[in-house]
């Protein structure tokens, strides 16, 4: 092994040391970039090592930020963040689940269904998992207890479902995949799109089989409005808007007439009219959600420029061929690589978030994958699939702590643990369904090129 490699490994072992810390991860990427640059300088300057990276080369990373900074894409997720909170105060998804709640209030596990069924369609709308989890966290987890629901059951719910935004296009998470590995947005919201739906369904399937095989998990309400025309009506009504909404900025890209970009700003405009119309909007709400906006972009920018240079010095030291190497020389098959990647990946869940997981791990492993003859569009939407699992899995379960900030007392933190188990099993299900049958992914962008 040679000293290239001993400092890649000590590099990238460095920087998990330090995320678990809980130290700012832009500080650590940026920090970890210039602390082993001045030890690469010093080990082949005064040590008589040939490193190969030296502070000219550090000064790669420069001309790197520069080229995201001035990434058109990019301007897709402020925009992208805004329409996702504006949509929040409008008040649409307080009027689903009144509405939803009437149609499948005499199905048992019905209030479940109906609280992913509005998880779905904010996931197509905002893509922001805290706003998502915590939403419906307010509207949907009082109303399951009240009516006797399994606290496990009901928490698990609220925090799977909230986390299809990360999924279901549009995506910040996709976004910054397309950046990261130089392929258009459209392809992977493409192919994102069915996978994203299809785990929607397998939620609904487990909450009508664990309701009807164990009754008392999820009791039928004693006292349920009787399903009538005026409430179908409502549900249409209130599905309208966000529909129209999804139609506006999916539809613009899927069908060519926008760029990611362009629908962005479509997206962003047309959720400040609907909180316009349905007198929601107001100069307080504005600076609230512009607020949080550039707040977050600037959350998700330092960390682009951290590891940005993270990333440079990574590759000086040959960090990038050391990886390759290492995975090439498994004795697996290229079918047993993709699944050892995607395995560690699922470990690294445990204790990464995936912003870092996405901007790191991924451009690291993705051309290996792609060389071997996998589609990188398949092989990307899987990678989202394996991380989607990271909001779940404890001790790092992003979505466990949104929830655990608003759920009543009674909701305690292992409660919610046991509740999100059987969602965890379903999106490795779904992993192992997207592995096996690629058309999952594929179809729909080969439709489109056709």
């Amino acid at each position: 092994m040679s000293i290239n490699d001993v400092l890649s490994i000590l590099m990238f072992a460095s920087f998990i040391g330090l995320i678990l810390t809980g130290f700012p991860v832009a500080w650590v990427l940026g920090g970890l970039s210039i602390a082993f640059t001045a030890l690469a300088i010093v080990l082949d300057v005064d040590l008589g090592f040939t490193i190969g990276v030296d502070w000219a080369y550090a000064s790669l990373s420069v001309n790197r930020i520069w080229d995201v900074m001035k990434n058109w894409v990019l301007v897709a997720l402020p925009l992208f963040i805004f329409m996702g909170l504006m949509l929040e105060r409008s008040g649409i998804a307080s009027d689903l689940m009144v509405n939803l709640t009437r149609i499948f209030g005499r199905i048992r596990g019905g209030l479940a269904i109906a609280v992913t069924i509005i998880g779905v369609l904010l996931a197509a709308t905002t893509g922001i998992i805290g706003a998502s989890v915590v939403l419906l966290a307010m509207l949907g987890l009082p109303v399951m207890l009240e009516h006797g629901y399994q606290k496990d059951l009901a928490s698990g719910t609220v925090c799977a479902v909230g986390t299809l935004g990360i999924l279901i296009p549009p995506s910040i998470m996709l976004v910054l995949m397309a950046d990261r590995l130089a392929m258009p947005v459209g392809d992977l919201f493409m192919g994102a799109l069915i996978p994203g739906l299809l785990l929607g369904f397998m939620y609904i399937v487990y909450l009508l089989l664990i309701s009807n095989i164990r009754k008392e998990v999820a009791p039928l309400p004693e006292e349920v409005e009787a399903v009538s025309l005026g409430a179908v009506l409502g549900v249409f009504k209130a599905i309208l808007a966000p529909f129209g909404l999804i139609l506006a900025v999916l539809g613009t890209i899927f069908f060519g007439i926008a760029t990611p970009t362009e629908a962005a700003g479509v997206g962003a405009f047309g959720a400040l009219l609907l909180a316009f119309f349905r007198k929601q909007l107001s100069k307080p709400v504005l600076d609230e959600v512009l607020g949080q906006t550039t707040t977050t972009t600037a959350f998700i920018f330092a960390i682009f420029v951290g590891a940005t240079a993270f990333s440079v010095v990574l590759r000086g030291l040959g960090g990038d061929e050391l990886i390759e190497g290492a995975l090439l020389n498994l004795p697996f098959g290229p079918t047993g690589i993709v699944i050892t990647i995607l395995f560690v990946t699922f470990l690294l869940g445990f204790f990464l978030d995936w912003i870092e997981i996405s901007l790191i791990i991924l451009p690291l492993v993705a051309p290996v994958v792609q060389n071997l003859g996998f589609d990188l569009v398949w092989f990307t939407v899987l990678f989202a699939v394996c991380l989607q699992t990271s909001f779940l899995t404890p001790p790092v379960g992003f979505a466990i702590f949104y929830l655990k900030g608003v759920a009543p007392a009674e909701i305690d933190v292992r409660t919610i643990y046991r509740g999100v188990v059987p969602f965890i099993l379903l999106q490795l299900l779904a992993l192992a369904l997207i592995f096996v049958w690629d058309p999952l992914v594929t179809w729909l962008p080969a439709m489109a090129y056709d």
